[in-house]
């Protein structure tokens, strides 16, 4: 019997070495981050909006876009799924619906923010936040939303820049008050804002790593020891990807060819979206020619 995804992230949190969960854009990078032996995926909502609009990470993405993203990549994915709910989409019904939604889709975990809609990603200037009473309030509701349902629940605060390090870590305890399994104080830029973290807030916690920040000085190992459980690397597989795809379609507009481009071989590509197993399924009971 498979374990519920939910169980396997907290068994991975329960073993003690720091989660590691890069962010996929498409079902196709989770499937890659899989095959490249990390534990876990993290959905980020800033690639899911990239990928399926074109578009920046403002708050234009849907509940059923971001839910039925989130059931394409648990489908193609064998490991649990961390997925971004943003604000939960409304009031107290929508929450409701929000979890219900996520819980339907088979992630491991969500976390919800204390933004006001339409929210901002967390390393942009701008952010405002909703009142900490009346986010707290949320996250109750979120939880007794999910009832019996192991899938986990992330209160994640957006204070840090909006607000100081002092608030984002007062809305954090608060968030651990309410009921929530970890905490998220996102928009972190600097290592001291990590250290501060991890010395000033006790409890499963969260970081992400955003690539072109001075936090990307830090290794798992470094995170582990400051007490986090989980690290997220959001956007390193997005900007890897847009970057190679930018460089070769430059070198094909110049050439004329492919023939020059790196990429990888069919055979080693369609090994990454699963064919094999197709071809096996195929053997076994397709049609006999």
């Amino acid at each position: 019997m498979t374990l519920h995804p939910a169980l396997s992230l907290k068994a991975l949190l329960a073993a003690g070495p720091i989660v590691q969960a890069p962010g996929a854009y498409d079902a196709l990078s989770a499937r890659q981050i899989e095959h490249a032996g990390f534990p876990a995926i993290y959905m980020t909502g800033f690639g899911a909006t990239a990928s399926r609009l074109g578009q920046p990470d403002i708050g234009l993405m849907t509940q059923t876009e971001m839910t039925g993203h989130a059931r394409d990549m648990v489908r193609a994915v064998g490991v649990p799924v961390i997925a971004d709910a943003d604000t939960g989409y409304g009031g107290p019904s929508n929450i409701e619906r929000t979890v219900r939604e996520y819980v339907q889709s088979g992630v491991a975990a969500i976390h919800l923010e204390d933004q006001v809609a339409p929210k901002r990603c967390g390393q942009m200037a701008g952010i405002r936040l909703i009142d900490a009473r009346e986010n707290e309030r949320r996250l109750r509701a979120a939880a007794a939303a999910r009832g019996d349902d192991p899938m986990l629940i992330i209160g994640r605060t957006d204070a840090l820049p909006a607000a100081g390090i002092d608030e984002a870590l007062a809305r954090a305890r608060r968030w651990q008050d309410a009921g929530v399994d970890l905490v998220f104080v996102d928009g972190i830029k600097k290592i001291a804002e990590v250290e501060a973290v991890a010395r000033h807030l006790p409890g499963p916690k969260i970081v992400s790593i955003v690539d072109g920040n001075e936090t990307t000085a830090l290794s798992a190992s470094d995170l582990q020891g400051m007490g986090f459980a989980v690290v997220l690397y959001a956007v390193t597989a997005l900007f890897s990807a847009a970057l190679a795809v930018e460089q070769a379609l430059a070198r094909l507009r110049r050439d004329g060819t492919p023939r020059d481009v790196p990429s990888l071989a069919y055979a080693d590509f369609t090994r990454i979206v699963g064919l094999p197993a197709h071809q096996l399924l195929d053997a076994q009971f397709g049609a006999e020619g």
